[in-house]
């Protein structure tokens, strides 16, 4: 049986995982720091937590459920106390693409992301309340091994199914790749974008339009426009009136270049790096 030492299993995205890891074929050993994160574990999936070297010993993957600007610290304390060929299983490129993991040749570094449950999905009832994913909702993911032999990669994409799950396509991706999906294109742009658009929204409420109604027109409206744009409605396209309102708004909205800024690998590289020492 596969052994995997949980670090953080208490805190929001340990205890996710947790519950996902739980009535599968791996044996878990949880750790949490935390008084507080170690009873939300409980209350949540009836688990107890374990000292930190207990989980390490002989364990074949660990899966670091900690937040980003901690990785470098934790994974360095760690280090020494891991088996030759034991897996370091990190759910962020952030830490990794910054050059935070320590140098050791004889473990495995594989990283793991989320997709969350797509835009344009067949989820039905509550299930379609599940906006994260990992609970109810199907999603995507996408894995990277960064060292380690390939024979790992299978083993470390079938826990990264499990702590996911349910889990439709598994994307295999180089760990720049992953960065420059996170932050660059789903936080540098999209989270930037969408708070644009709340902000839009927000003004036209303020310029008279009903809250409710602002809200009903915005989010209708992308959802045939990002359909158009992305190709999933078949044979859509927009009107004569949105392609000359779209030709006029770009230079207003956004400066000439704005994707190579932003997606410019040094640019990435100081993104991670922002993340992971928030404080510098």
């Amino acid at each position: 049986m596969t052994k995997i030492a949980l670090l953080g299993a208490g805190g929001k995205m340990g205890v996710r995982l947790a519950t996902n890891l739980q009535g599968t074929d791996y044996d878990v050993a949880h750790v949490e720091v935390s008084e507080g994160g170690r009873e939300r574990l409980k209350s949540a999936t009836g688990l107890d937590c374990v000292e930190q070297g207990q989980a390490l010993s002989r364990a074949d993957a660990v899966v670091l459920a900690v937040p980003d600007r901690a990785i470098g610290a934790v994974s360095h304390e760690i280090i020494d106390r891991l088996d030759p060929g034991t897996a370091v299983i990190v759910l962020d490129a952030a830490a990794p693409h910054a050059g935070e993991m320590p140098d050791r040749d004889d473990v495995t570094y594989f990283v793991t992301h989320p997709c969350h449950p797509p835009l344009f999905n067949d989820e039905e009832g509550e299930d379609r309340l599940d906006f994260f994913g990992g609970v109810k909702a199907k999603q995507h993911i996408v894995c990277a091994l960064m060292q380690g032999p390939e024979e790992h990669y299978a083993m470390c994409e079938a826990v990264a199914r499990e702590i996911w799950k349910p889990v439709m396509r598994s994307h295999r991706v180089t760990v720049e790749q992953l960065a420059i999906l996170e932050p660059a294109l789903s936080e540098t742009v999209g989270a930037t974008l969408a708070l644009a658009l709340r902000d839009a929204t927000d003004e036209a409420v303020r310029r008279g339009v009903p809250e409710q109604a602002a809200h009903d027109f915005m989010l209708g409206h992308l959802n045939i426009e990002l359909a158009i744009a992305f190709g999933i409605f078949p044979g859509g396209q927009f009107s004569d009136g949105a392609l000359k309102a779209i030709e006029t708004a770009k230079p207003v909205i956004f400066r000439d270049g704005w994707l190579d800024r932003v997606f410019d690998p040094d640019a990435v590289l100081t993104s991670v790096k922002d993340i992971c020492h928030p404080d510098d």
